[in-house]
């Protein structure tokens, strides 16, 4: 039985550098294959954007999610949030194993900024429950930020038995840390860094994290290690320090 895993959270800012300046994708495969997850949680992914395919010759012929799982990660989801002419952007999960069923879930709170929530039951070998995971991006406003985390605790208090493990990883731009309040009414979840070190971790910039954006929440689990992923070679790909964690199932 696969009592232990290895995840990531990371976003990857579509792929390149600020102002487009530079294509980073090839990099940011390398470091999130150095991090050695067994699922890997990724916002801000490309799903396709034709202005960029024309502008930088390596750019991939498939999407990004499938140039970052490549022969790695044999099972991936991905979560179309944002629109516009040229292509779209949204969230991804990356996994060793099977993603038996997965819903991309619109949590818009504006026209001006478009998200959703992506979530993935992935069956691991010897679990009585599936696993459950949500990759998510929110607001950049506490107000949106509000109806978003209510928005993901009623999905997860209606439609998950209170047993079954949970993660819940991504971006949360949560500037004031109101989140674990939020996820942690009534759900037992617990953010992996406050449990190994009694605070959230600091992931941006990611040269030099200083604001805790980034969060990992698990329910089921045992929180072994967790560890922020930043310094030069993360910050010459993305603003966001990647973040990890070895967890043993309970």
């Amino acid at each position: 039985m696969q009592r232990t895993l290895r995840i990531a959270t990371f976003n990857i800012h579509k792929g390149v550098t600020s102002f487009n300046a530079r294509l980073v994708l090839h990099e940011q495969r390398e470091l999130i294959r150095r991090l050695q997850a067994d699922i890997v949680f990724l916002q801000e992914v490309r799903g396709a954007y034709e202005h960029h395919q024309r502008r930088f010759s390596q750019w991939p012929d498939e999407s990004q999610h499938e140039f970052l799982a490549d022969s790695i990660w044999q099972d991936f989801a991905y979560g179309k949030n944002a629109v516009y002419p040229a292509g779209h952007h949204g969230n991804a999960v990356l996994s060793k194993f099977p993603i038996v069923k997965w819903e991309n879930v619109d949590i818009s709170a504006h026209s001006a900024e478009q998200r959703g929530m992506l979530h993935c039951q992935i069956q691991i070998p010897g679990w009585e429950r599936d696993l459950h995971c949500i990759c998510v991006h929110l607001g950049l406003f506490a107000r949106w930020r509000r109806g978003q985390l209510h928005a993901l605790r009623e999905r997860i208090v209606s439609l998950m038995p209170p047993q079954a493990p949970l993660i819940i990883a991504g971006d949360f731009n949560d500037w004031r840390a109101k989140a674990g309040q939020v996820l942690a009414e009534g759900m037992h979840l617990r953010e992996v860094f406050e449990q190994v070190g009694g605070k959230t971790a600091r992931s941006f910039p990611s040269v030099l994290p200083l604001f805790r954006l980034d969060r990992i929440y698990v329910r089921g689990f045992h929180v072994q290690h967790a560890e922020v992923h930043g310094g030069a070679a993360f910050a010459r790909v993305s603003d966001h320090a990647a973040l990890s964690a070895n967890l043993t199932r309970l």
